[in-house]
């Protein structure tokens, strides 16, 4: 065998090793790859679908309650000299609005007789005493939601600018400054629902729960599944403030290749 071809047999050797070794690098990304999605499914998906769970048990009609939510959100706020504070139908979701003066509930809520319909109206009158006392933490909120709202149209420009800022500027760092600008109002979102858990928290545990509870509107056992529909909503909360996080945390990674 001549020095040529047993140069060759190391360089081929040398090659499917080097093969070998970058497909197990591959291989080793993908099961990383995967576990992280499964993970962050678990985390932002899985309390998503155990909140309509748990909505769902305890939706039936119940004829033994005396009123709708909407009725019972209009009793609470009464009962707490909140007159003012209006009781309206939404389909954009359950809420109050500080802004507005007024509790806003789903139709399903608005004129349900079920656990669910009572509890979810219980909370958002929670977020209405939280207002009148000048709780400081939905002062924050609103303050932050406001800002946020007109950001995130702005960042979203950004975002959609960066190519085009390339092209003018004809230099990388014009890329990166619009990227940075964006990247800044993703992170006011970002707070927006950290700031959001508290709130929501206090306006379940520390507002309506108590409030159901020292009127006895609920039985013991209707009292166990309230706390169960409160804690799920919070989980919502949380999966949102990670997902956001996350989408936050990839960002940052890409500035730093």
């Amino acid at each position: 065998m001549c020095l040529g071809d047993l140069s060759s047999i190391v360089v081929a050797c040398g090659e499917r090793k080097l093969c070998h070794k970058r497909g197990g690098e591959i291989g080793r990304l993908m099961v990383r790859l995967v576990l992280l999605l499964i993970i962050v499914g678990l985390v932002i998906l899985g309390p998503q679908l155990w909140t309509r769970r748990v909505f769902a048990k305890h939706s039936a009609p119940r004829p033994d309650y005396p009123g709708t939510g909407a009725e019972l959100a209009r009793h609470l706020l009464n009962r707490f000299d909140l007159q003012h504070i209006k009781v309206e139908p939404t389909e954009t979701g359950d809420h109050y609005d500080p802004v507005s003066k007024a509790v806003r509930l789903t139709p399903a809520i608005f004129d349900g007789k079920s656990l669910t319909a009572i509890t979810i109206a219980a909370h958002e009158v929670g977020h209405a005493i939280q207002d009148h006392l000048g709780y400081q933490p939905l002062a924050e909120r609103t303050k932050l939601v406001r800002v946020a709202q007109g950001a995130e149209k702005v960042g979203a420009v950004l975002m959609m600018g960066i190519p085009i800022a390339a092209a003018v500027a004809r230099t990388p760092l014009a890329s990166v400054v619009v990227l940075m600008a964006g990247m800044a109002t993703m992170g006011i979102s970002t707070l927006v629902h950290l700031v959001t858990l508290p709130v929501e928290w206090d306006a379940s545990f520390g507002r309506a729960l108590p409030v159901l509870r020292q009127g006895r509107y609920l039985s013991p056992d209707d009292e166990r599944g309230a706390r169960s529909i409160l804690t799920a909503a919070a989980l919502t909360y949380v999966a949102a403030s990670l997902a956001s996080l996350l989408n936050l945390w990839r960002w940052i990674a890409f500035l730093r290749r």
